[in-house]
């Protein structure tokens, strides 16, 4: 059995540059799992293999790798740190135990960096902290401690102190043991001495090393005790451990420093992740839950021996094939294993079990709980499943992907290049759960579909250069729905004579508004036979086929009801597709008639802004008919939370950014539909009738 106490998963994060990618590739070279060192901005980082990330220096898909050191094994997941794909961010978090933030040492906390730390603060991520590029211009370590307390409301502790600044940055002292270690400038990280500590630094050390130790014993009663009363100083084992359970328990963040770039000071962040960070057993287990999404009582319990839970984070597909990056909770997955995929209610065959060295593999025979690996060979697993043991299954909780709200036409520019489109589109949708695409019935036009604007971009983009694609894309569009607002009683006769048998059907009927939220409701009341009951599907099939498009400007209905009251019936010309066409005219003939209206869809959102922005934020708002739900002040700033429709929320990141200086940030989710006012409303259907007329 492996020894789980052996075991760090953790990821990397931090804002776009601060370094992140080139932190993972020193951790790789040290643990000796790479030789030649790739760098990012030569475009030959190992864990940034996708074409856009080589070009633009940035990280975009979560790449996960395994290495060791000091006989424990680190499964190591590179995040993103660009605000577009926070999605990969939040999916990362959820599968970490822990994780390392860079900052880097001139540019400090940045907005992206706050989004970041309050998703792993909402995940309960225990972290430690690396300030990075110290070796740059500007960089200063301490003004960085002091935005980590005052931005992100944390409590760093540090650990490690610089020895020299910008160009004369040489090397680091660890408080803990009071040690110098000085690299020299061949670049080779295993290239260091340790000495004393520099005269000038020692007073510095001194007093970092009072305020570790007085943090420290505040985890241990009996140390405190006695630090404080006999000024008895506990073991540096002893601080260790009281350092671990703080850092486990989110009271501190143990605070490094260095240059990854530069190979000073990774060893030492590498020996804290083994020191502080926890193992897959010192979480809180994942909950289970039922397929209704309500809590069994359960627990996935990090143990080899229970039934198997494993959660599908990514999907990621590559020259080899699709890979399905999972992470195992409990049990035991062995190669050949047939699982049940509580999501679908299907069972998935194992085919190949590998772990990712970035893009290179090393095929396994089994995994088990507290690893993270990749599976090969899966067909309808998609993020954010649960793979379970068939005999006693459970659902871990799954990551929620909220309904796209926004879409645009894309055609491929040459003629050829359709079927290419077709396969690169469903490739993505795989990857990504909340990417949708449709096709037009009518025009034959492909749709795409997302969470924004932003989101659409990429996606665009990574068709024109991953895939090699290149569209022409049409203006966003907004997925409006049409309602009814008052009750109609109606009739509708349908009757046909054509030589031989011809067609009839007569329906009385009413369509009224159902409940927000139940779709279509159908009710038969028809009693005595007068409409027989096989030709009840056929009247509520004609109408549930109509409701695709509204009477107003052709969007779907929703939420309305309609009840079959009477009607009559012929013994020879009546037949299902009599009452079927006939439920279909009673719609076009009864729809207008019952004050139909366009709802829009409502965004829930949350904007993060700094204190002296919030006043022209809240008025940005209002003038986007947003309504203000509240306001939280934060350490670092003000949280406005609000709801306004998703037609008046373009552009919004630019003009949010230029309004708080590039500080502001913003989430957005769908909410629910509301009726549009009037002269929206005019406009959408002016708009949509335009269209129509365009398609010809």
């Amino acid at each position: 059995m492996t020894d789980l106490s052996r075991y760090r998963n953790i990821g990397i994060f931090a804002h776009v540059d601060a370094g992140k990618t080139t932190t993972t590739e020193r951790i790789l070279n040290i643990t000796g799992k790479i030789h030649k060192i790739g760098e990012v901005h030569d475009g030959a980082a190992t864990t940034d293999f996708m074409e856009q990330e080589q070009e633009r220096g940035i990280t975009i898909q979560s790449a996960a790798t395994t290495t060791f050191w000091k006989d424990h094994r680190l499964n190591i997941i590179d995040t993103p740190g660009h605000v577009d794909f926070t999605i990969e961010v939040y999916r990362s978090l959820k599968v970490l135990d822990g994780g390392v933030g860079v900052f880097c040492g001139s540019g400090g906390v940045e907005p992206q960096s706050e989004t970041n730390w309050r998703y792993a603060n909402e995940s309960e991520v225990a972290r430690i902290i690396f300030v990075n590029k110290l070796d740059r211009m500007g960089a200063d370590f301490y003004r960085v401690v002091d935005q980590v307390r005052k931005v992100l409301a944390a409590n760093p502790l540090v650990m490690t102190l610089p020895i020299g600044t910008e160009d004369e940055f040489k090397g680091v002292v660890d408080v803990l043991t009071q040690k110098a270690y000085i690299w020299d400038d061949s670049g080779d990280p295993l290239n260091y001495e340790v000495l004393d500590v520099p005269e000038d630094m020692v007073d510095l050390t001194n007093e970092y090393r009072e305020k570790l130790i007085e943090a420290a014993v505040e985890m241990d009663e009996d140390l405190m005790m006695s630090y404080l009363e006999d000024g008895t100083e506990p073991s540096i084992d002893e601080l260790k451990r009281c350092i671990r359970l703080g850092t486990i328990g989110l009271n501190f963040f143990p605070t490094f420093c260095g240059s990854a770039f530069k190979n000073k000071g990774v060893q030492n962040v590498l020996d804290a992740v083994v020191d502080y960070l926890p193992n897959p057993t010192e979480v809180d287990p994942q909950e289970e839950i039922d397929l209704e999404g309500n809590a069994t009582g359960g627990f996935a319990e990090v143990d080899p021996t229970k039934p198997l839970r494993s959660l599908a984070f990514k999907i990621m597909d590559d020259r080899f094939g699709a890979l399905t990056f999972t992470r195992i909770y409990s049990g035991t997955l062995k190669k050949g294993d047939t699982v049940l995929n509580t999501y679908t209610g299907k069972t998935e065959r194992i085919g190949r079990i590998v772990e990712m060295h970035a893009d290179e593999r090393i095929e396994r025979d089994s995994a088990q709980a507290g690893d993270i690996v990749a599976l090969i060979g899966l067909k309808n697993t998609q993020t954010g499943h649960t793979l379970a043991d068939q005999k006693t299954p459970a659902t871990l909780e799954p990551m929620v992907f909220p309904e796209p709200v926004i879409y645009i036409a894309i055609a491929p520019k040459d003629k050829g290049g359709a079927e290419k489109m077709g396969l690169a589109l469903s490739k993505m949708i795989q990857e990504d759960p909340s990417f949708h695409m449709e096709t037009d019935q009518e025009s034959g036009e492909t749709i795409i579909k997302g969470m924004g604007e932003l989101h659409l971009d990429i996606k665009v983009d990574i068709l024109r250069r991953t895939h090699g694609v290149d569209v022409v894309v049409g203006k966003p569009l907004v997925a409006y729905r049409e309602s009814i607002t008052q009750r109609i009683e109606d009739t509708y006769t349908h009757k046909k004579q054509t030589g031989g048998s011809g067609q009839f059907a007569k329906i009385d009927y009413s369509v009224e508004p159902a409940e927000t939220g139940s779709g279509y409701i159908f009710e038969s009341i028809v009693t005595g036979g007068n409409v027989p009951r096989e030709f009840w599907p056929a009247v509520e099939k004609g109408f549930r086929v109509s409701l695709e498009e509204g009477p107003l400007a052709g969007y779907p209905c929703l939420d309305v009801k309609l009840t079959l009251i009477d009607g009559a019936f012929h013994a020879v010309d009546s037949s299902a597709i009599a009452y079927e066409l006939a439920s279909k005219a009673a719609y076009r003939q009864t729809m207008p008639k019952a004050s139909p209206q366009i709802m829009e869809p409502i965004m829930k959102i949350d904007v993060f802004t700094p204190e002296d922005h919030v006043g022209d934020v809240i008025g940005d708002l209002n003038r986007r008919r947003g309504m203000i739900q509240g306001q939280e002040p934060g350490a670092t700033g003000v949280r406005v939370k609000a709801s306004a429709p998703l037609s008046e929320m373009f552009g919004y990141i630019g003009d949010l950014r230029t309004m708080t200086s590039g500080r502001g940030q913003f989430s957005m989710e769908f909410s629910h539909y509301d009726p549009t006012p009037r002269n929206v409303a005019d406009e959408v259907i002016k708009e949509a009738r335009e269209r129509k007329a365009a398609k010809g």
